[in-house]
């Protein structure tokens, strides 16, 4: 029998309570198991955005409950939000977020050092990361001397460091061409292969296509939840 890893019950994110309330999640009850391929999709103002914020323990939420390994994250202070984001989670964004003046490996060693590991530790589990995703051959290289795929694979590389048991993709292909776009995807399932929880957060159909189980919403609220028979 599966276990979950996220259960949210009744969650509720309200922006300017009052006459001019926007309900951004309205009611939200969802649970995710461990080992789940899932794809959230929602076009803008859905309320994805929000949501993923609340799954990546970003924001607290106006009312309900969000429990994570069996821990209710929606009632921690921001310090206590921020271990659990370092322990637990692992972030892809859209834009990469690598920081410049640093080199591949250098960056995703950042998130080991919060952690508290040792500088060999770091700089093996580094090494790893980056092999995983095919950037062996690149460690020493910035940002900048990368393409927008290789800096997205770094970024993956940064999330997968520390084997956090959930990884959170938002628009991960949003800013790469579409052969980069495939190979970052290929990444994504390998890592849910190896044990993973993957969330995929997207707009786009195709990218949505490529999870096992696909959760529309829309208005705040889930407009559907499915089994996609064809997720790879």
């Amino acid at each position: 029998m599966s276990e979950a890893l996220i259960e949210i019950r009744d969650l509720c994110k309200i922006y300017n309570p009052g006459e001019v309330e926007v309900r951004a999640l309205d009611h939200v009850s969802l649970t995710i198991n461990r080992g789940e391929l899932v794809a959230i999709i929602g076009q803008s103002g859905s309320g994805k955005s929000t949501l993923m914020n609340q799954l990546g323990c970003l924001d607290v939420p106006t009312s309900g409950d969000y429990f994570l390994s069996g821990q209710n994250v929606a009632k921690l202070s921001d310090n206590e939000l921020s271990d659990i984001r370092n322990r637990e989670i692992g972030f892809i964004f859209q834009g990469f977020n690598l920081i410049p003046n640093l080199t591949a490996v250098e960056n995703v060693e950042v998130p080991l050092i919060y952690r508290g590991i040792g500088k060999r530790e770091r700089r093996q589990l580094a090494v790893a990361s980056l092999e995983k995703v095919g950037l062996g051959h690149r460690l020493d290289h910035k940002p900048s001397q990368m393409s927008g795929g290789q800096q997205q694979r770094v970024a993956i590389a940064r999330a997968i460091a520390a084997a956090p048991p959930l990884i959170l993709a938002d628009e991960p292909t949003g800013n790469l061409d579409s052969a980069s776009s495939k190979e970052i995807l290929q990444i994504l399932k390998q890592m849910h292969a190896s044990g993973r929880t993957v969330i995929l957060i997207t707009h786009d159909n195709e990218i949505a296509a490529q999870a096992k189980r696909i959760i529309h919403i829309r208005d705040g609220k889930i407009d559907s939840d499915t089994i996609n028979e064809g997720g790879k």
